[in-house]
């Protein structure tokens, strides 16, 4: 039998168009992603052209920063790609943006429209990937289905 007599797609829902929701979800991961590797991007120029309190420390930072860019970065990529493993790292970003948020919004400073700002993406974003339209273009089933059942 060749590939095209038995074709196996990597999902079950790879035949079709990719919902909506999907996309949103890949859009927000690859923003938050993004929005990593900028900040970290100005501790690194700051730790070179300006004047930190402490070069070490904002070298450090920046590298942690592009370095955790990499997850939501990858998880937008896999749900684009509607890669059914792509969901965890993106929930795990989301739970883990909240309490940033959580501390951004305490501050009492510019901080708080960022906070917002995170709040409702991480939020947004959660409410999409736990949606069961999304966990079906994922092809991911609910516990205790089997693939005769659906």
């Amino acid at each position: 039998m060749t590939s095209e007599q038995n074709p196996t797609p990597e999902t079950p829902a790879d035949d079709g168009p990719r919902p909506g929701r999907l996309t949103a979800a890949a859009a927000l991961a690859g923003l938050e992603g993004a929005a990593l590797v900028v900040g970290g991007g100005a501790l690194l120029v700051d730790a070179v052209t300006g004047d930190p309190s402490s070069v070490s420390q904002a070298v450090t930072g920046g590298v942690t920063l592009i370095v955790l860019a990499l997850l939501p970065l990858l998880a937008a990529r896999g749900l684009l790609a509607r890669k059914s493993w792509s969901r965890g790292p993106a929930i795990i970003t989301q739970i883990m943006a909240l309490p940033v948020a959580y501390t951004l919004l305490q501050a009492d400073s510019v901080a708080i429209p960022g906070g917002i700002a995170l709040a409702v993406v991480a939020v947004a974003a959660l409410v999409i990937l736990v949606n069961p339209a999304t966990t079906r273009a994922l092809g991911i089933r609910p516990p205790g289905s089997t693939p005769e059942s659906e």
